[in-house]
This record gives structure tokens, C-alpha cells and sequence, in this order.
């Protein structure tokens, strides 16, 4: 895209200025969490052509990008849209301390390789990760269906508690399986309260999709029409480990089973932000690189 429409991106604030994450400018990109190491290798990658008219996908540079961050960004648990869930069958006011990985294959004698993740009565999964009506391709936790708590317990959905809304679900009741005797197929991540009555981190996420619907939108008449709306989502209130509450600038991290996120210039001591760099699924990858 040209300096001409970019300018009028920003002029007329269709976007949040030139380091905007949506935009591939390298500012937009660095404030994303893109480092110059994934851009370098996605450049060796695509080569030299004579070619003004090429068209080279953006799934290309985000192969390139999540091959670097799958090596370098730690590992670490973030709930973008909480759901209560009470361990009937937990102690009032015990806190487990367990241990998370930072990395897939950390070995067990290394205690950098791990963080400390709290167990208690009061935990929160995702809202997608439970449903009312059970399926066979679903993982997920149902009524009287069991699901792995990551690096945790196995639980199983005892009641649901509603809101005034009958299509309103507040709570989750839950029975934990201390011996982890029993094997759920599915596995979701997972916040807890720190301590009784605490509630868990907060912080800002941004999700970011692409700025526009086509593929090249400089070739449309309309450019401006292509734009996607759906293409920056700030939820406000996701709910953290502690361990994430002394990320600074320039920090990055994989979310488990959501994507890999850089902690952003408008973070503060009072509300940490992230911006998801690029997420866990991995079109172009598959195929390798061409």
C-alpha cells in the first residue's frame, strides 16, 4: 500500500496512528511484538524479485514470526472472558501452589524453567470452554463431564448457576479430582484466585485481525470500504497468573491455547496491556515455507 493511503490511514484516524499493530509499517509491527530477527528471516525467505505487481501474503511473515516466538516467548495462563467455577469439594481458604511451564520441554531439575500457578476454591476458565449440551467432538466442560485443569486437577461440572437471564450462566459448581485418577480428553487453561476473596490479576488484551478484508486492497476503488470492523478487539478485564504481574515493555509470551502477546507502550504499574502479536494457528506453516 501506498505513503499516500497510508498518510490518510492515519490522518483521518481509521487507525491509532503509524505504530498502530495493525498496520505493516515497522513501527506497527515492533509495537506488535514483531522483532527484527522474525523480519529478517521473513525477508531471506521471500528473496529478491524484479517484480513491482508480486503480492506476498501476510501468512508468510507470520510463519516466520511464530517459528521465533515459539522458541523464545514464555509459556503462561491469561482467561480473556472469565467463568466462575467454585471446587465444592476444596477446603475453604487452601490455596495449592503449583507448577506451570514455561517451556514444553522444561526439565524438572530447572525451577527457572517453571512458574508458580495458585490452586484454590475459586478458579476461572473461558466462557467458550463450557457448554450446556454435550457432544462427542467436544473437549470441553458440560454438565456431568470432566476436563484436565492445566498442570492442575481434573474437575467435573457438578450444577450450573444462573443469572436473572435464563440464558445467563454466573457459576460453574465443580467436584476436583485430587488423586487425578480419572483421564479427560480435554485440557483448558485456567486462573485462580490468588487467596480467598482475591480476585486474580487484571489486565488489558488486545486482539488484532487483519485491517482489511481482501487480500490486496490498494487494487479496489473503494480501499476504505475493505476495512475489516472487526479488526481490533480490547477486552479490559482478562484475568492473569501473578507471576505475569512483573512483565515490562518489551516482554512476550505465548497465552496458552490463545496465541503468542507483547506487552504494550500504553501498559502502566496500575494495568498491564498486551497486544496478541500473532495467533497459534498456522495456515501458511503447514506447507512449510516456500
Amino acid at each position: 500500500m501506498s505513503k499516500r493511503k497510508l498518510n490518510r490511514l492515519v490522518t483521518e484516524k481509521w487507525v491509532d496512528g503509524w505504530d498502530d499493530p495493525r498496520l505493516l509499517t515497522l513501527a506497527g509491527l515492533r509495537r506488535r511484538g514483531v522483532s527484527s530477527t522474525a523480519i529478517n528471516s521473513f525477508i531471506r525467505g521471500i528473496g529478491i524479485t524484479r517484480s513491482d505487481n508480486s503480492l506476498i501474503r501476510v501468512d508468510r511473515l507470520e510463519y516466520h514470526i511464530r517459528e521465533e516466538l515459539n522458541k523464545t516467548a514464555p509459556r503462561t495462563m491469561v482467561v480473556l472472558r472469565p467463568l466462575k467455577v467454585v471446587i465444592a469439594n476444596l477446603e475453604e481458604g487452601k490455596v495449592l501452589d503449583l507448577d506451570g511451564k514455561m517451556w514444553p520441554d522444561a526439565p524438572a531439575e530447572d525451577a527457572s524453567s517453571y512458574y508458580k500457578v495458585p490452586f484454590s476454591r475459586t478458579v476461572y476458565i473461558e466462557k467458550t470452554d463450557f457448554r450446556l449440551k454435550d457432544s462427542k467432538d467436544y473437549y470441553g466442560l458440560a454438565p456431568d463431564k470432566s476436563a484436565l485443569l492445566r498442570y492442575a486437577f481434573p474437575i467435573k461440572c457438578t450444577d450450573v448457576i444462573y443469572g436473572d437471564n435464563p440464558d445467563d450462566i454466573v457459576e460453574i459448581r465443580a467436584e476436583y479430582d485430587p488423586s487425578k485418577t480419572s483421564k479427560p480428553k480435554g485440557v483448558l487453561h485456567w486462573v485462580a484466585e490468588p487467596a480467598p476473596g482475591v480476585e486474580p490479576l487484571k489486565v488489558e488484551v488486545r486482539l488484532f485481525e487483519k485491517l482489511f478484508m481482501s487480500e490486496n486492497p490498494a487494487e479496489l476503488k473503494d480501499w476504505l470500504g475493505d476495512l475489516n470492523p472487526h479488526s481490533k478487539e480490547v477486552i479490559k478485564d482478562a484475568y492473569a497468573v501473578p507471576s505475569l504481574a512483573t512483565a515490562v515493555l518489551g516482554d512476550k509470551f505465548q497465552f496458552e491455547r490463545l496465541g503468542y502477546f507483547a506487552v504494550d507502550t500504553d501498559s502502566t504499574p496500575e494495568k498491564l496491556v498486551f497486544n496478541r502479536t500473532v495467533t497459534l494457528r498456522d495456515s501458511y506453516g503447514k506447507a512449510g515455507p516456500k
